[in-house]
């Protein structure tokens, strides 16, 4: 799976007297260091394009967040709410058909283009048809919103990104040079975090007249800048204008080994290969308890400081400013990450944000004692606000680095299945 030695039938002889000195030490560096930007420089269209094309992907998660924030204020109960949360269902079982990504396309279209740009067109024709209808579907002409209707089609729309990041993931595989195929996981993360960004806190704020009266505009106005139906027509367009570029203007590298036609089920029988590899398994048992360690942590210390009587308000407001935070790190790491020993990142990560439990553990007594006072001083924000800076910072090393293992393990001939089924553990 992981390790790749290759064999020499020489003898290493030693060799006495050859430690080399600093200054040759200082030369290999710059050697490196030179070797490393020329071969970034190579690959700076394909990271732009994949970046982009990630960036692409979050928009229709982030539009899906921000959904159940407009139902909110249409008075919509939450058990209809809840209906519509099974629209994210599509990226958690997009294992079940990654094989078909893998084993059928067209070789003179392009193994990964035969997916992209049909998914990607029908994203963008989805979103634009969407457009028109959106908004009696959420009730702004005093109708009862169609939970139902708008459910089935995000759904949808999910299936589709769900579809395009299996292709994406396997494309990252050939489209940049083996050095630097580290940086697939770096697109990934910046791509989707700024896409969800996008769809979700820009179009907010942009559509809350009371942000836009406020914070953007010299007179108050009784609307928004942009509205739902407006934002998808707009990223519809973005959609099938980046698609038809992709496709005039963007060739896939011709794959070793890459057969014409694939009988479908060879899809399914190297994905069940692949899980019975031990290394994989082995690689499997240890990511999934390693995340036991932190599921306290992530998952009640939020609830646990409501609770102390720090007004969720706060929370919410604590976590704008690391947005540019997470979109920044993946970039920081990637340095490390890009590298032919990713996972030593993850290894030095890994202490540290175990010891910021205890942290949390702390920070959540503290809360407690400063919240019967009822009176949350600035000093403690500044505090709060700056341990969960440096938790995203592990956990984001953490994050960046495993997915950069993954791309630099993976069978490109089966890209998308090997990156779908590392990247689900």
């Amino acid at each position: 799976m992981a390790t790749q030695r290759q064999l020499t039938g020489t003898s290493v002889q030693p060799v006495m007297n050859q430690t080399p000195t600093d200054s040759e030490r200082g030369e290999n560096r710059e050697d490196q260091s030179r070797s490393t930007v020329s071969s970034i420089a190579r690959d700076r269209n394909s990271i732009l394009l994949l970046l982009f094309l990630y960036i692409l992907q979050g928009i229709p998660l982030g539009l899906a967040g921000s959904v159940p924030m407009v139902l909110q204020s249409r008075k919509v109960g939450y058990r209809q709410q809840a209906m519509f949360s099974l629209v994210t269902w599509p990226f958690s079982l997009k294992l079940l058909w990654a094989p078909i990504v893998d084993s059928i396309y067209s070789r003179r279209f392009g193994r990964r283009k035969s997916w992209l740009v049909p998914v990607q067109y029908a994203i963008g024709i989805t979103m634009i048809l969407l457009s028109y209808s959106v908004g009696s579907l959420l009730g702004e002409d005093g109708e009862v919103p169609n939970v139902v209707i708008l459910t089935t089609l995000f759904f949808f729309l999910h299936f589709l990104a769900a579809t395009q990041d299996i292709a994406v993931d396997g494309w990252a595989l050939t489209m940049l040079s083996r050095g630097n195929v580290g940086y697939a996981s770096t697109c990934n993360s910046v791509g989707q975090t700024t896409g969800f960004f996008l769809g979700y806190t820009i179009f907010l704020a942009l559509e809350s007249k009371e942000f836009c009266n406020k914070y953007l505009r010299w007179e108050p106005q009784d609307s928004g800048m942009i509205d739902l139906p407006t934002f998808l027509f707009l990223w519809g367009v973005v959609f099938m204008c980046v698609t038809t570029g992709v496709w005039w203007f963007k060739r896939e590298k011709r794959e070793e080994h890459a057969e014409e036609k694939r009988p479908l089920l060879s899809g399914y029988m190297k994905l069940l290969s692949v899980l019975k590899l031990p290394s994989v398994q082995a690689y499997a048992i240890a990511i999934l308890t390693s995340k036991v360690a932190f599921a306290a942590c992530d998952s009640v210390t939020g609830l646990k400081m409501v609770e102390a009587g720090l007004p969720k308000e706060s929370i919410a407001l604590l976590a704008l400013p690391m947005v540019p935070l997470q979109i920044v790190l993946p970039w920081i790491i990637s340095r490390a990450t890009a590298g032919p020993r990713p996972l030593d990142v993850f290894v030095k990560a890994f202490p540290a944000r175990l010891g910021l439990g205890m942290v949390f553990a702390a920070l959540v007594s503290w809360t407690t004692v400063i919240g019967r006072t009822g009176n949350f001083p600035i000093y403690y924000y500044v505090v709060l606000l700056m341990v969960f800076a440096v938790h995203q910072v592990a956990v984001y090393s953490m994050f960046v680095s495993g997915m950069a293992f993954h791309a630099r393990i993976s069978d490109p001939t089966i890209g998308g299945t090997y990156m779908t089924l590392l990247n689900t553990i």
